[in-house]
């Protein structure tokens, strides 16, 4: 499949790239050369860069998985919906935080409280990361959320669960980006036959 890679020499791109290629893809970069001919296309840029590119993507026809967090998700989704072309997003690809999330959501219905810590490197300019935000909207108790932005870091998160005389701790550590690449790889094999729209969660595929 050939595939515009938005983002390709950033953080997640570098390591992406030759992962798609590994795996049979013609990788471009669609930045400079954009979208056109491709037959998917993965954004892991910046949140005011995505809609630009999802736009440019829409415009030729292309479905988009988007890696990146804490873009405006209900613009992204009218404007994939009108241009009736698939788009997916994931908070997470990581197949671990994928399992962490479901564990909170179960905790959350035994424990009377509990908080979120997320950790990210010190150039992650979200906060709190997406991961955090799907996180507590599965757990649908509001939990607080304390964000870390460290050098040394990559991407972890702990929920802590608090009860009478005891607490548990659901924690999950990304300690390289190459955890992403089974979850994009599987979403780029799924996001061409998704309903019109923005289709949200690794969960929703796997």
């Amino acid at each position: 499949m050939k595939v515009a890679l938005f983002g390709v020499g950033g953080k997640v791109g570098s390591v992406l790239a030759p992962a798609l290629e590994a795996a049979g893809h013609e990788v471009v970069d669609g930045g400079s050369t954009g979208p056109e001919g491709c037959a998917a296309a993965v954004d892991f840029t910046r949140p005011d860069a995505v809609g630009d590119n999802v736009a440019r993507c829409l415009s030729a026809g292309v479905p988009v998985v988007i890696g990146t967090t804490g873009f405006d998700g209900e613009a992204i989704d009218e404007a994939a919906r009108e241009a009736g072309v698939p788009c997916f997003h994931a908070a997470n690809f990581s197949h671990g935080a994928i399992l962490m999330m479901r564990l909170a959501e179960e905790a959350s219905k035994v424990f009377p409280r509990a908080e979120i810590v997320e950790l990210h490197h010190e150039a992650k300019r979200d906060a709190p990361s997406g991961t955090a935000k799907a996180t507590a909207e599965r757990m649908g108790t509001e939990p607080t959320i304390h964000s870390i932005r460290l050098p040394g870091l990559v991407a972890h998160q702990e929920i802590i669960f608090g009860g009478p005389g005891e607490t548990l701790t659901i924690r999950h550590d990304t300690t390289s980006r190459e955890a992403f690449v089974p979850g994009v790889l599987l979403a780029l094999e799924k996001v061409r036959d998704l309903p019109a729209g923005l289709t949200v969660g690794l969960d929703t595929i796997l």
